[in-house]
Order: structure tokens, then C-alpha cells, then sequence
């Protein structure tokens, strides 16, 4: 009886403990269910959308509408089918310079400093045996830097090839400056040209030889009126003692190089060449592109300030440039230590983010990375090609080519560098230096080819209709995908972090786990978070994840102690730092940009609106200053635009105005601006604006009040277009059948001989390619977005990936190229992805 009792009591414990098991087990998953939400801003809630769900234990995967992207120009359209990105080149990305110019590879060979062999001794001290005429001829032939400069035209082009080795005066130069100078000035700047950078001596009575002053009649419009005087000989070359400094000009042992008392270099030069006065400030611009392009940086062109301004015009001054003037007036055969302290160079990258490449180049050329710098970055999944400058720190540009293509080290040949792809997916190509680095902001914008594969509509009504509309109207100017990361922990919920100065939290969201990590990676965070090894973690932990081992190294400092996470997220580089909260920004000006639109449509300004608010006589004073910046043609190593940009007055922040229902005819929607969240801007007006506040409300933030102790988190904002139309857009359709095969080409490939794509005309399957450029910090899949009315977030495109219907007919027609690509995507995994909109200049 017992007994039986006992097995009741028994069955009844363990029905109980299956009850409590299956309890704790709802509890447990409700426990995991919440913690989604609460990695999200609490503002989420206010977007009207479920939060996205994991699945058996997967990535949480965030969609659009979880970072306020929701709505479209064209509500109307139909939605267009189309997988983005499935090939690496089907998004190839080109920026723009502030000229306009589109950035291309245009040549793999090794660059040379001078003609003459980088490898043979330079001289450095300036004495010569030969006679100051054979020095001139010989500047005239070894003087010139080789370089391929992104803002080269055809006319620099045609120069050169005109221009033989022997013909240091071509009868082109004649032609491309008979619209600017008259035949006086030409043959002046000509006599000029040929003398070389160093002034022609005249001999006196034993001071050494000085320089020819010009006359007051004729310095301001032509040529000093000098003789070249043939240098005496001397057979002392090399010697010590007093006769070597005597027959430099000195005096006696303590003489100068190459003239007077002062000595050396610095001898001053009065030769210049004037022209008549040009009325038309187009006709002076370009005058000033033909000199620096003749001429390759060797005579400078800027406004005659010694002569009032007339009615007909300013008069344009030419004369020898100071920089590249060897010593005793000798040809440049520079040290490496005297050329211009930059190298600017074309990347082409290929599935790698912008810092990723800049990293991988900082070790190949053995220098840090803070001596790179670039103009914008760019996407991480294509390929994408941008100018990007070095502080040379004494290499030559022939060095820089040889540490990045790897044959200093023996990984491969010169051969090897011309006839096979870039190694792990970054090359390198037209190197040349420069006076300046580059600076984010210092471009127009990016041109896009992209292709869409397995496209499916309805009709190509539908599709033109969808395309001209954003050719026409444009799209909604949204931050995209991108922005906010590509894992579980999205960037925007770390800023948010950091500006409620929640440091503890931020910290642990960085370290946090993320699906589908790199095994590395994820050993790394266990090996900290589980185990608690510090020393372990940080072994395994990848240099690229740097945000994650500049917390850890900081832990490592403290000797494990982990209080102190303010001091330990300062370490992480402030761009990074940066990057979070603009995130946050980000995502604020999405969810009110999608409020606006589903308020008031994308059609036309409304009450309430924002629009810069730009006077018109202050519009044409700043032309008029513009105007004298584009004369004032001081700094060769830049474009126009570009010492514009660097000369701009310090910033102040832009006029707004709220518009009423007076304002509402002079303005288009292309005009409405809404602001990114900070102390220094403006919100709209009406329920707009209330509704702006309460989403900053809701997260702890006050509207009104962006200043923080720690002053890298103080944000004053900014504004942003709600629209954006390309500059320029066309489209073509085209059929395919092998996914594998490449339906457009990268420069790279273009040099290097590679089979050009062949569209097959009975192709199983349709393809778009759309050719579209866009203004800076303007997000390409956003326009695509508009186009084929589909989500953008990698995952969703991954999962039409896989199952579109032309993975079935993968023949390997490209295996090689499939294979690459396979590569490079193994060894260029990141753990952050930036996009092209990071070059977005927030206001600090």
C-alpha cells in the first residue's frame, strides 16, 4: 500500500516539476521575446510596426519599417521584382569629383618620379659640370612628374601626346593658347619656358652672377630682357675648400649654391608674362586650366592684383612656379625627401568597406592608418572606386606601388601586378603627389551602374513609369540600410546609448553577440563574455573589429577592470564613436520624413514645411566672392572647387524659414529640408513638429538640449533634402540565362584584358541596368527601393538570392570569375559595413 502511495507521490512531484519545467520555459522565452524590443530605441513603438521577429534561434532581422523607412513617391506603382547586389559587379560605384569629373582606373604600370631611373643616385648638392643652358634644356626633360590625375581631361591628354621627349615647345601649346594670349605674350611665355625655372644670370664683377631685374616698362607685360650666360667651368667638382665655394658664387669657403650672399635656391625671380584683359570669367577659368595642364604644374596662372580691375576685364599673370625649381636652376632630380608631401592614388575595392581597405593598405605600405585619408566612403558590397591621399612620410610614388601590389616582399612579380586582379580584392593605380590631403566632403558625388537580375513586372509601362519617376521627381532621401549595420545589435541603439550616457549599456551592446558571425568573432566574444579571458579574447579577437578590441584593450589596462566604461568607449576612434549617433539621427529623421509623406503625400510644400531660406542679395555676394576664389588660382595640387571648399569661411548655421501658406508657390518639394536632431536647428511647424518631439521625448532626449559633458556626443544637427533627384539617369534592359556570367565591368578588369560582358538576346531571364549619379550622402538602394517597391535589407535580398529562379541554370560559364568573387568575400568579411552616406558633415 505504501508503496503504491509512494508512486503516486512520485508521479504527482514529477507532473509538478513538468507543470513548473514548461512554466519556466514560457517564462524564459517571454524573458527572450522581451529582450528584443529593448534593444531598440523606445521610440519604436511610435512607427506603428511589430518588431521583427527571430527565428529558432537565428538573427533577429531588422527590416525597413524598424528604422522608419516606409514610403514611397509613387504610392501608385506596381511593384517591380528584382534582386539587388546578387554579383559583386553588379553594383560598381564611381565617385565624382568636386570638377565633376567620374574617378576611373586609367593605368596599372608603375608611376616614375622623374625619367630618369628612380634607382640611379640623384643629385642633391646642384653642381654641375655642364653650362646653365644644358641645365635648362635638361629641366625642361626631366623636370615633369609623371602622374594621371583623376581631373585630367582630354585636353591634358592630347598635350602629352603631342609632346614629344625632344619637343619641349610642341606647336600644339601655340594653338591651345592662341585663345587666350596674344602672339606677343605666346612667344614671351615661350622665351620664358625654355629658360628654365631659374632666372638667366649675368656676370659682375666678382660677386658671384645676379640676376637680371626688369625694367619698370616691361615688368608688368613681358619677359625680363635677360641674356643666358654660359657658367664658367670648373674642373673642381667635388672638392673641398675655398676655390669649390668660389666658383659656386659664394663667398670664398663660406659661399651659397648658386648665387649671392642669401645663396642657394632662393634667387628672385622677376620674370612673368601678362595677358590682356579677359572680360569673361568662364574664359579666365578655363585659361587657367590650360596652363596647369600644359604645363603640368611647372608655370602658375592668377590675377594680376598690381593693375586696377577694368570694364574689359582682370589680366591673368604666367610665371615659373617655385615648387620643383632645382638648385643652381638644374633639372629635378628630387630626393625623395622634396617632393610634395602627399600621393594621391585611385582605389578600386571590391567587397570591402572603405575602412577595411584603408586599414589592409595601412599594413601593405607599412605606415598608420590615420595617414590615409578619402573624400567619402563607400558601399561594402560591389565594387567601388575613389581617390584616396597618403602623407608619404618619404616614399616615392614607385614605392608605394611596389609595398601595394606586394613585390617588395616576394609575394608576387611586376608581371603578376599587370596581369592578375589586385590581391583581396583592393588595387591601386595612377599615383601622383600632391600638395594636400583629402578631406571628407571634397566631392560632387558617386556615379552608379547598377543591374537588377531576375526582374519581373507587369508591364514596361510600369517599369518606365517607375523610373521616370525617380528621373523626374526623385525619391525620398532616406538613410539606408546601410546606416544602421547589418547585425542583430543595430548602430542606432548604441548612439542612443551614448547620448543618454548610458556607458554600461552602450559597452555591452558593442560586445554583444551577433548571428552569423565569424567564427573568430564569436569565439572571441565568449572567450570575454563567457569564460572571462580577457588575454584569450583578445587573441582571437580579428584586428578589424575594432570598436570590440579597443574596449577590450582598455579592459586589458585597467587589469580587468571593466567601471570605467566611459574611458573604455573613448578609446574606440571618434569617427567610429560618431558613427553610432549619427545612426540615431539617422533613424529620427527616417520615421518624421515617413511621417511627413503620410500626411501630406511627396507632391508639393505644405504649411509647416522647412526650406533654407537664402537671400537673394546674399546669393550674389557670395558669387561675387566665388568669382575672385576661381581668379585667385593659388594651389596647383587642388582643383578649383576644391580650395573653394578648403577656403570657405568657418561655418555658421543655415537660415530656415517655416513656410505659411504665402511661401507655399515658390517653392517645390525638391526644396523642403528636414532637420537631423541637435541644438542648432529647427523643427517643422505644426503636429509635424510636436510629433518630432515626442519621438526624442519617448527616448529620454530633451528636443531642446543636445550639449553634453562628454562634448564628442553634443550634437548642433543638421539638415537633410526629404527628396533627392539624380543629376543624371539612364536605363537599358537586357536578357541572361548564367547568373554567373558579369553583366557590366570593373575598370580593373577593363586594363587588365578581361572579357567584356555579352548579353545573350534570348536569355531565359530579364536584367535592368540603370546608370544613375547621385549627390553626396544619397543612398543608391533607396532609389532602387523606390523603383521596385521592395525591401532593401541584405536578408530579404539574400533570401531572393536563393531563390530566384536562374540559380537553376548556373553553368560555371564564368567559374573563375565565381570563384573570385567567393574569395574575396571570405577575406574581406567586416563586422561593421559603412555606406557612401558616411561623408555627411555633421554639425559638432
Amino acid at each position: 500500500m505504501s508503496s503504491v502511495r509512494e508512486r503516486e507521490q512520485d508521479d504527482g512531484d514529477a507532473e509538478r516539476d513538468l507543470k513548473r519545467a514548461k512554466v519556466d520555459s514560457v517564462e524564459e522565452e517571454e524573458a527572450k521575446a522581451e529582450e528584443i524590443p529593448s534593444i531598440l530605441p523606445p521610440s519604436h513603438s511610435l512607427l506603428g510596426v511589430p518588431v521583427s521577429a527571430t527565428q529558432n534561434g537565428g538573427a533577429v532581422n531588422f527590416l525597413e519599417t524598424d528604422v522608419g523607412i516606409s514610403e514611397y513617391v509613387g504610392r501608385g506603382v506596381s511593384k517591380i521584382e528584382g534582386i539587388i547586389k546578387q554579383r559583386f559587379t553588379d553594383f560598381l560605384v564611381n565617385e565624382v569629383d568636386l570638377d565633376g569629373n567620374v574617378i576611373h582606373l586609367k593605368s596599372l604600370a608603375m608611376p616614375e618620379s622623374t625619367k630618369k631611373d628612380s634607382t640611379e643616385p640623384t643629385k642633391v648638392d646642384g653642381d654641375s659640370s655642364t653650362s646653365a643652358t644644358q641645365n635648362q634644356s635638361a629641366e625642361i626633360e626631366q623636370l615633369t612628374i609623371t602622374e594621371t590625375p583623376a581631373e585630367s581631361t582630354g585636353l591634358e591628354s592630347d598635350s602629352k601626346k603631342s609632346k614629344k621627349p625632344n619637343e619641349p615647345w610642341p606647336e600644339t601649346f601655340n594653338a591651345k593658347l592662341a585663345p587666350y594670349m596674344s602672339e606677343t605674350a605666346i612667344a614671351q611665355l615661350k622665351e620664358m619656358f625654355l629658360q628654365g625655372p631659374q632666372p638667366p644670370r649675368v656676370p659682375d664683377s666678382g660677386w658671384g652672377q645676379r640676376v637680371a631685374k626688369p625694367s619698370s616698362e616691361d615688368a608688368s607685360s613681358s619677359v625680363a630682357d635677360s641674356v643666358p650666360a654660359p657658367e664658367p667651368e670648373s674642373n673642381d667638382r667635388g672638392k673641398r675648400g675655398r676655390g669649390r665655394g668660389r666658383d659656386r658664387g659664394g663667398r670664398g669657403g663660406r659661399g651659397g649654391r648658386g648665387g649671392g650672399r642669401g645663396g642657394g635656391s632662393e634667387r628672385e625671380d622677376h620674370r612673368k608674362v601678362v595677358s590682356e584683359p579677359i572680360g569673361s570669367k568662364e574664359t579666365r577659368t578655363a585659361f587657367h586650366q590650360v596652363i596647369r595642364e600644359l604645363f603640368a604644374g611647372k608655370l602658375d596662372s592668377e590675377t594680376d592684383k598690381s593693375a586696377p580691375t577694368t570694364d574689359d576685364g582682370s589680366r591673368i599673370v604666367v610665371k615659373w612656379s617655385r615648387r620643383g625649381v632645382g638648385r643652381d636652376g638644374g633639372p629635378e632630380r628630387a630626393p625623395r625627401g622634396t617632393f610634395p608631401p602627399y600621393i594621391h592614388f585611385t582605389l578600386q575595392k571590391t567587397n570591402r568597406d572603405t575602412q577595411d581597405a584603408l586599414s589592409h593598405l595601412s599594413r601593405l605600405l607599412k605606415t598608420s592608418v590615420k595617414d590615409l585619408s578619402v573624400a567619402g566612403t563607400k558601399d561594402k558590397r560591389g565594387v567601388t572606386v575613389q581617390r584616396v591621399s597618403l602623407k608619404r612620410n618619404n616614399k616615392t610614388v614607385e614605392e608605394v606601388w611596389r609595398l601595394a601590389n606586394g613585390i617588395l616582399n616576394g609575394r608576387r612579380s611586376a608581371e603578376d601586378a599587370l596581369t592578375q586582379r589586385g590581391e583581396r580584392g583592393v588595387r591601386i593605380a595612377d599615383l601622383n603627389y600632391r600638395k594636400a590631403s583629402l578631406e571628407l566632403g571634397l566631392l560632387k558625388g558617386n556615379a552608379f551602374v547598377i543591374t537588377l537580375r531576375s526582374v519581373r513586372v507587369d508591364s514596361m509601362e510600369t517599369l518606365d513609369k517607375a523610373l521616370n519617376i525617380v528621373k523626374d521627381i526623385g525619391f525620398i532621401n532616406y538613410y539606408g540600410m546601410q546606416r544602421f549595420g547589418t547585425a542583430s545589435v543595430p548602430t542606432h541603439a548604441i548612439g542612443l546609448a551614448l547620448l543618454q550616457s548610458e556607458w554600461q549599456r552602450a559597452v555591452s551592446l558593442i560586445l554583444q553577440p551577433r548571428h552569423g558571425e565569424h567564427p573568430d568573432v564569436e569565439a572571441a566574444r565568449n572567450a570575454w563574455l563567457v569564460d572571462k579571458d580577457l588575454d584569450q579574447a583578445l587573441s582571437i579577437m580579428p584586428r578589424r573589429v575594432v570598436a570590440e578590441r579597443c574596449i577590450l584593450e582598455s579592459f586589458k589596462k585597467q587589469k580587468g577592470e571593466t567601471r570605467n566604461a566611459m574611458g573604455a568607449l573613448s578609446t574606440i576612434p571618434r569617427n567610429l564613436r560618431l558613427m553610432y549617433v549619427h545612426a540615431y539621427q539617422s533613424y529620427v529623421w527616417n520615421a518624421i520624413v515617413s511621417e511627413r509623406v503620410r500626411m501630406h503625400g511627396a507632391e508639393k510644400p505644405v504649411v509647416g514645411d522647412l526650406v533654407f531660406d537664402v537671400d537673394p542679395d546674399t546669393k550674389a555676394e557670395e558669387d561675387r566672392v566665388e568669382d575672385e576664389k576661381e581668379d585667385n588660382n593659388e594651389d596647383e595640387g587642388l582643383s578649383n572647387r576644391a580650395r573653394k571648399k578648403l577656403a570657405r569661411k568657418p561655418w555658421t548655421a543655415p537660415r530656415v524659414k517655416t513656410l505659411t501658406e504665402e511661401d507655399l508657390d515658390k517653392y517645390t518639394m525638391l526644396d523642403v529640408i528636414m532637420p537631423l536632431p541637435g541644438t542648432d536647428v529647427a523643427y517643422p511647424g505644426g503636429v509635424l513638429g510636436e510629433r518630432y518631439r515626442e519621438f526624442l521625448k519617448m527616448d529620454g532626449l530633451d528636443p531642446d538640449n543636445f550639449v553634453r559633458k562628454q562634448k564628442d556626443y553634443t550634437l548642433g544637427g543638421s539638415y537633410r533634402k526629404v527628396l533627392h533627384r539624380p543629376s543624371e539617369m539612364t536605363w537599358s534592359v537586357m536578357r541572361y540565362t548564367d547568373p554567373d556570367v558579369p553583366l557590366a565591368q570593373a575598370d580593373e578588369d577593363k586594363l587588365l584584358g578581361f572579357d567584356a560582358p555579352v548579353i545573350d538576346e534570348q536569355g531565359k531571364f530579364m536584367a535592368l541596368q540603370i546608370n544613375l549619379t547621385l549627390g553626396t550622402a544619397s543612398y543608391a538602394t533607396m532609389a532602387l527601393r523606390e523603383i521596385t517597391k521592395t525591401e532593401t535589407s541584405s536578408h530579404f535580398q539574400t533570401g531572393l538570392t536563393n531563390a530566384a529562379e536562374d540559380q537553376k541554370y548556373r553553368g560555371g560559364a564564368d567559374g573563375d570569375m565565381d570563384a573570385e568573387e567567393a574569395e574575396v568575400a571570405e577575406l574581406a568579411e567586416v563586422a561593421i559595413e559603412l555606406d557612401n552616406s558616411n561623408e555627411d558633415v555633421m554639425v559638432e
